[in-house]
């Protein structure tokens, strides 16, 4: 028998911003625990956002793109009967905000001859116009989820 499901830890807001998910997004560009390093690229890129979008607040504009991201459904692998289905599953609203911010962050690494700082506010407007790589794998997934529509009995 398993064990119990270990609790969800408490993520302290951000200094700056005092937001959830503005301390999430320092997390996941995060490498090798150097969060000064991370929030360093996180808050010039919400300074390039400013700049570029001067009459809304950078905090609205990542937070509609991480809106644009999110994914409603995705497939899981089920085994039945010797055969694999890819069987379309609904995403929990905890795994969603997890799955866009680690789009976000790897695509912005994948960018290369920038700074991070400014590939990241790059991926982040993308996003807020509903553009960008980000929103293509999401439409990707909801793609693959549509396609195995017939396989939803599976579920369990």
């Amino acid at each position: 028998m398993r064990r119990r499901r270990p609790e969800k830890r408490e993520i302290i807001p951000d200094v700056e911003y005092n937001s959830e998910l503005v301390a999430k997004l320092i997390n996941t560009i995060m490498l090798k625990g150097k969060k000064s390093t991370a929030k360093k690229i996180v808050y010039s890129a919400f300074e390039v956002i400013k700049s570029k979008k001067k009459n809304i607040d950078p905090l609205e504009v990542f937070i509609q793109a991480i809106e644009n991201i999110k994914p409603k459904l995705e497939v899981k692998s089920r085994r039945v009967g010797g055969a694999t289905y890819q069987v379309p599953v609904e995403v929990s609203t905890d795994r969603q905000v997890a799955l866009a911010l680690r789009w976000m962050s790897d695509y912005s690494k994948a960018k290369k001859g920038k700074s991070m700082s400014s590939s990241l506010a790059t991926e982040i407007l993308d996003a807020f116009e509903n553009t960008g790589s980000s929103v293509k794998k999401k439409d990707e997934i909801h793609k693959m989820a549509q396609a195995n529509k017939a396989f939803a009995h599976f579920r369990w």
